[in-house]
């Protein structure tokens, strides 16, 4: 009995001493998807928006910030370059900084002067969309369909965001855009991509390849960035939104918030 007791306490031990081990405090990350607010046009379909300056959206924007910050955030991260940022923050807390229409300035330093943030974080990379290559092929090889079936499908889902920001405002284009089922369909366009090649020619694969690569190093930026039991959102165009959730959701340490559950309605 005595030896069997030994055994025991042998096995238990050292079981007892990691269970007594203070757990690490997750980062929590909220992932706001948002339309680009200054009409930059770089996307292959682009949603076409009235002036974010206009008094009417600055208390739409001043509404949705100040929801987000009852998450109490302590970081934002923004989809500028941190060069950017390290300049342009400073001058938009000092006033000096000019009326700006990007989605960086209007939600992302908003809502971290709003909530008494640590600071914010521009952790956008620049990466290859090398579409080119696959309407190429696909004209080439009679695929053009799979092209023009997602590009409509496309084009109906930025009427649909139009007409929401049209009539009912800001936080409702956003939270259609943050809806998961709506994001995990938004992927789908990127996945038929894959379709398209064959052989040693993959355009598809390369154009899937290139943003993955891209949209990982944003998310390798936001990583490197955190610290235990930070609270950050993080303001991305809403095409980026699906792989950084993944990115955040399946990296141990960290716990997705769902921007939905703080928008107003």
């Amino acid at each position: 009995m005595r030896l069997l007791i030994c055994i025991l306490a042998l096995f238990l031990g050292p079981v007892s001493a990691r269970t007594a081990e203070p757990a690490t405090d997750p980062v929590e990350v909220m992932v706001v998807g948002v339309y680009h607010m200054s009409n930059p046009g770089r996307d292959l379909h682009n949603l076409k928006v009235d002036d974010v300056l206009a008094p009417k959206r600055q208390a739409q924007i001043a509404a949705v910030t100040d929801a987000l910050a009852r998450f109490r955030p302590d970081k934002i991260a923004v989809e500028w370059p941190a060069a950017t940022v390290a300049e342009r923050y400073p001058k938009y807390l000092d006033g000096n900084l000019p009326p700006s229409r990007d989605e960086s300035a209007q939600l992302g330093f908003r809502l971290a002067k709003t909530a008494g943030a640590k600071g914010v974080y521009g952790i956008d990379v620049d990466g290859e969309f090398p579409f080119d290559p696959v309407k190429a092929y696909a004209d080439a090889h009679g695929t053009s369909v799979l092209l023009d079936e997602q590009g409509a499908a496309v084009d109906r889902s930025l009427a649909r965001e139009g007409a929401l920001l049209a009539q009912k405002g800001v936080s409702a284009a956003l939270r259609y855009l943050n809806d998961p089922a709506r994001l995990r369909w938004d992927n789908a366009f990127y996945r038929t991509t894959l379709r398209i090649g064959g052989g040693q020619d993959q355009p598809g694969a390369d154009l899937l390849a290139a943003w993955y690569r891209r949209n990982f190093l944003i998310c390798a930026n936001l990583l490197q960035l955190s610290r235990p039991g930070d609270r950050i959102v993080v303001f991305y165009g809403s095409g980026h939104a699906f792989l950084l959730r993944q990115c955040v959701s399946e990296t141990p340490g960290f716990r997705l918030v769902e921007p939905n559950d703080y928008l107003p309605r």
